[in-house]
């Protein structure tokens, strides 16, 4: 698996930070579950997908 460069993680950051704000409050959670189904299958890897979620979860309580 390759990361991105800091750069470019700013980048995605910003683009997902203004398609939130674009999607609205009422329509967010479904813009993220689209979205991460739009990239799991670019992906093609159920289970770099399950470790993201994994990874995505931890500390959010």
């Amino acid at each position: 698996m390759t990361t991105m460069s800091f750069e470019d993680l700013e980048a995605a950051y910003e683009a997902l930070a203004t398609a939130i704000d674009s999607a609205g409050v009422q329509r967010e959670a479904l813009f993220l579950t689209r979205l991460a189904l739009v990239l799991s299958h670019e992906l093609g890897d159920v289970t770099a997908f399950k470790k993201a979620v994994r990874i995505a979860l931890e500390g959010l309580e």
